[in-house]
């Protein structure tokens, strides 16, 4: 099974490798819809909700719960903060389609760096870069015309570019491309215990 990691395109083991887990920051109404609307455009047979990882996946040594608590102790203490999305880019490694960010990639590489440890450490294979994800996984040959055709469709947007990062959501894949929600955080504000 082949998972966002970076636009790595990261494998993990087929014994129970399926069995991962990301922190990621859902891109809300109308922009998440347009991305959501593309990356189904570019890539028909995906399920796509538009987000930025925070942590790209991972398997985790402890129940999830554990990391749970972490991301909660971490998040009640991080202030919300403003994501903008720039230009569309290819990972040449992996062929990826993204779109870079501008405003926000700082606090996400902050973010990231603090998360990154704990129940949730993970030697990552290739250096965190906070992204959004448009298609992956997609033939050689494709790439440059889905590239292009991504980049047209991005010019002619006229909605909104960028969103307020408030919360995240700790997600698990136990199902090739599907993923389900375990936990969702606001960023702030500590929660009741």
């Amino acid at each position: 099974m082949s998972t966002e990691t970076n636009g790595t395109g990261a494998k993990f083991p087929a014994n129970g490798g399926l069995d991962i887990f990301a922190l990621v920051i859902y891109v809300p109404g109308p922009l998440g819809k347009f991305l959501d609307d593309l990356r189904r455009e570019l890539v028909p047979d995906c399920n796509p909700r538009a987000h930025v990882s925070v942590l790209p996946p991972r398997p985790l040594a402890v129940d999830w719960s554990l990391a749970s608590g972490q991301v909660r102790d971490q998040l009640e203490i991080w202030a919300p903060f403003e994501i903008a999305l720039t230009h569309i880019r290819t990972f040449p490694a992996t062929d990826v389609i993204y779109l870079e960010l501008g405003a926000g990639a700082d606090e996400l590489h902050q973010l990231h760096a603090a998360m990154d440890n704990r129940f949730l450490a993970f030697q990552e294979p290739f250096a965190y870069h906070p992204h959004v994800t448009l298609a992956q996984e997609i033939p050689e040959a494709e790439v440059r015309s889905l590239c292009e055709r991504a980049a047209a469709l991005w010019e002619d947007y006229r909605g909104p570019r960028r969103f307020r990062a408030e919360h995240a959501a700790l997600v698990r894949n136990t199902l090739p491309n599907c993923w389900v929600d375990l936990a969702e955080y606001t960023m702030g504000v500590p929660a009741l215990r």
